[in-house]
């Protein structure tokens, strides 16, 4: 059976504060192909000290005068804002996904009952955020980027503990017995995907490592998948060869417009490519039984060889080692009896080419 990515097209803030362009976002992530369309769900003060700063990208996509937290107040997406968007996406049979960066954030996409809820790579560390999420029963797509094998399991830990029934008090000691209980782990494998992540925009294609999706994959026994922030969309494609479950490429309506994540986005075009692609190598992965395809099977007495007289021989006469050979077409008797012909007799008169 062919397999089927999930491809989410993260408009996330390249709606640049304005819900008509969000909604265009929605509309060119449907129009692409995509399964998912995500946004980002924030309260910019609640998410950002006054004396944050920006990374090094935002500060190159952005007026640098401009503080994170000013940056931020400028992308929210007011709540009235999602309810449109959910909309939208109900009528372009798209899932609307967010990302919540602070608790009263994900408490109103949870109150929301959406199918899902993106963790972003900066909160994988912020237990309290975690907890909440699996208490409330949520299916999570965990990404982890800047994080170590270490962490990760940390992170699984808080989730393990907060699916659980257990009373015990959240603390390291409880996340770690959760983590061991192979119960609690039953249950995280229900509810948590994980995508390997590097936070950096654009990605340096050598700082990529997508082998580390088997390293995770094999570690947590979870659906591993990949959010891709190179330029292009090749190692996307490749993810999905080496079994990504899930992609998350960034979306964008212009790639030169100023904001923190457009230069990293594709645009409509390329996201609709970037799905072809990855739909192309799906069905070229196969089911992995190694069998003859029925577009090949014409090919064989074509392709392959059998035996055939090297020489004109009589009747009856000993065959020789050097008295055949194996050319084309494949239609006689295979080149594996080549040894066991020798030393017998020949059954008819032969001449040079003729199928024994």
């Amino acid at each position: 059976m062919t397999m089927h990515t999930q491809i989410i097209a993260e408009a996330g803030v390249n709606h640049d504060g304005s819900l008509d362009k969000a909604l265009a976002l929605v509309d060119a992530a449907a129009d692409a192909g995509a399964d998912i369309v995500k946004f980002q769900t924030f309260n910019a003060k609640a998410l950002a000290g006054s004396g944050a700063k920006k990374a090094d990208y935002q500060q190159r996509t952005t007026d640098a005068d401009e503080s994170q937290l000013a940056m931020l107040k400028r992308l929210e997406l007011p709540q009235a804002a999602h309810h449109a968007l959910i909309e939208r996406t109900r009528e372009r049979g798209i899932e609307f996904l967010s990302t919540p960066f602070d608790d009263a954030s994900l408490a109103f996409l949870l109150s929301l009952k959406l199918p899902r809820i993106k963790i972003g790579s900066g909160d994988l560390t912020n237990a309290p955020l975690l907890h909440a999420a699996a208490k409330a029963g949520a299916t999570l797509i965990l990404s982890t980027g800047m994080a170590t094998l270490g962490e990760i399991e940390e992170a699984l830990g808080v989730l393990a503990h907060g699916y659980g029934p257990s009373d015990d008090r959240p603390g390291i000691a409880a996340f770690r017995a959760a983590w061991r209980d192979p119960a609690a782990r039953a249950v995280l494998a229900r509810h948590v995907s994980l995508l390997h992540c590097t936070t950096e925009y654009p990605c340096p294609i050598g700082d990529v490592n997508l082998a580390a999706m088997a390293t995770m994959r094999s570690a947590f026994q979870l659906p591993v998948g990949y959010s891709d922030h190179t330029d292009g969309f090749e190692v996307s494609v490749a993810a999905v060869a080496l079994g990504a479950t899930i992609i998350e490429k960034h979306l964008t309506l212009d790639r030169k417009a100023q904001g923190p994540d457009h230069a990293a986005s594709l645009e409509p075009d390329d996201f609709r490519r970037m799905v072809a692609a990855i739909r192309n190598v799906e069905r070229a992965l196969g089911d992995g039984v190694k069998t003859p395809k029925e577009s090949e099977i014409r090919n064989v007495p074509v392709a392959r060889k059998s035996i055939v007289a090297a020489r004109a021989l009589k009747a009856g006469e000993t065959i020789g080692p050097a008295d055949i050979t194996a050319k084309r077409p494949g239609a006689g008797r295979p080149p594996i009896d080549y040894w066991s012909l020798i030393g017998t007799a020949a059954p008819r008169a032969l001449e040079p080419d003729d199928p024994l």
